[in-house]
This record gives C-alpha cells, sequence and structure tokens, in this order.
C-alpha cells in the first residue's frame, strides 16, 4: 500500500520516495504527499523530480482501482500527457521527489476547512459536495431557505475566532455509538483498519465541528482567510446548494 503521509500532515510539501510500478492508471509510489481525488476533494498536481534532474509534471492523483473497479491501497500519479520518453526511464526502485503544487493544495485546504465551517452554520445532512482550487461547494438535503449575508457573516465570525483545526481517530465502535457525526450521506468513512480519521474544529466539547473526515485542512481557521458565500441555489425539492468562492 502507499504510505499516505498527508493525512497526518497536510503541511508536508514534498518528500523522497520510491517507485513501485509503473501503470495504465499512473505512476505507485511507496509513500507520497499527493492527496487523491476523494471525499469531494480534488487530487493533487505537482512534479516527480527524476534522478537525472529532469521534471515528470503529474496532472491529477487518484486511487487506483482493481479489476472490478473498486479502489485499492495504492495511489496512482497520473502524468501529464506527452511525457512518455520520461515515463520510460521509471522502474521499480527508481528514486524521486515528488513535490505538490503547493500554492493550489492550500487553496484545497483553505476550502475544505471552510465547508466544515459551513456544516456547522448549517446543521443538515450533506447530500454531495466538490472541493476545487477555485470554489467549495456543499449539498444540504433540505428544504428551508437559506441566507447568503447571514452564512457570509458566519463564516467570517469563524475564521476571524482562530479555532483550532487537529487531526484525531476515533475506534469503529467509537462511530457506531455516535452515528450523527456523520454529516455525509454521499460518502461514508472508511472502515477495516479499526480507526477512523476525525478533524475537531475547536476544543473540547465546545468544538465548532467534529467528524471523520480524510481531507487536508489548515492548522486553524484564521489561515482560511476571506471566503464568501457566492450562490445559495434550489438544486431539487428537497437540496439546497451553497457555494464559496475567496473574497
Amino acid at each position: 500500500m502507499t504510505q499516505e503521509l498527508f493525512r497526518q500532515d497536510g503541511y508536508l510539501r514534498e518528500t523522497p520516495a520510491t517507485v513501485v510500478a509503473v501503470i495504465g492508471q499512473g505512476v505507485v509510489l511507496d509513500r507520497t504527499v499527493f492527496y487523491p481525488l476523494g471525499g469531494g476533494q480534488a487530487g493533487d498536481t505537482g512534479v516527480f523530480l527524476l534522478p537525472d534532474g529532469a521534471e515528470l509534471r503529474i496532472a491529477d492523483t487518484r486511487k487506483c482501482k482493481d479489476a472490478e473497479g473498486r479502489p485499492t491501497a495504492e495511489i496512482a500519479h497520473v502524468p501529464d500527457p506527452g511525457q512518455e520518453a520520461l515515463l520510460a526511464h521509471l522502474q521499480p526502485g527508481t528514486t524521486v521527489r515528488a513535490r505538490i503544487d503547493w500554492e493550489r493544495r492550500h487553496k484545497l485546504m483553505r476550502f475544505h476547512t471552510g465547508t466544515h465551517l459551513l456544516c456547522h452554520l448549517v446543521p443538515q445532512l450533506v447530500n454531495g459536495c466538490s472541493i476545487t482550487p477555485d470554489y467549495a461547494r456543499l449539498d444540504f438535503n433540505m428544504t428551508d431557505p437559506l441566507d447568503k449575508d447571514a452564512l457570509t457573516e458566519g463564516i467570517t465570525r469563524l475564521v476571524a475566532a482562530g479555532h483550532a483545526v487537529e487531526v484525531g481517530a476515533i475506534t469503529d465502535e467509537e462511530l457506531d455509538a455516535n452515528p450523527a457525526l456523520v454529516k455525509s450521506m454521499s460518502v461514508q468513512p472508511p472502515r477495516g483498519t479499526g480507526r477512523i480519521r476525525t478533524i475537531r474544529i475547536g476544543a473540547g466539547d465546545s468544538a465548532v465541528d467534529f467528524q471523520p473526515c480524510g481531507g487536508t485542512h489548515v492548522a486553524n481557521t484564521a489561515e482560511i482567510g476571506r471566503v464568501v458565500v457566492t450562490k445559495i441555489e434550489k438544486k431539487s425539492a428537497t437540496t439546497r446548494r451553497v457555494v464559496l468562492g475567496f473574497a
């Protein structure tokens, strides 16, 4: 399996790594700082610095899939097209330095943390999510109208409060005893290892948000910066979409 360094430290920008395989889905490393598409968050882009000094451009990152289309424990780094000559020199055992596009990743971290603040302000189940470098959106399972200005004001207040954001974990049994921690209807926390990764915003019982999440986040809400609600849409009779953007 690929060691996922980003799970405990979203601020890691690069790492030495060893090529495990070069397959149709992409390049598999033994360890990576590249986040793969999942949980609504876009996959990372960046470069591999090769032993001869060349740079292999990575256009996307995704979980590998088996023959039946099920995700595996390996991560595929998808190269930009037109780099076949560089790929030909990559063999299992080749050492590279994997470096993410940090500016892009940091935008994803800021937006992802912002969506958690939105979950606090709109305490309804989420039935859709997309986090990109340009915008983020959450689809809430609800029928009541939402006020764009009020939500923007709420997010601004929570950002300014400078709440700490902490990575933690709970057991499968703890999650089973507290099913309300899961706020997504469309994405369920991965099980099987006995430990489920969590994100807590704020301290202790007064936490602003606490839920299972595998994405990357900033360490403090103040780092999110100026985020505003740019649009609220009625997507269906029971769905309200809220879109966030940078001011």
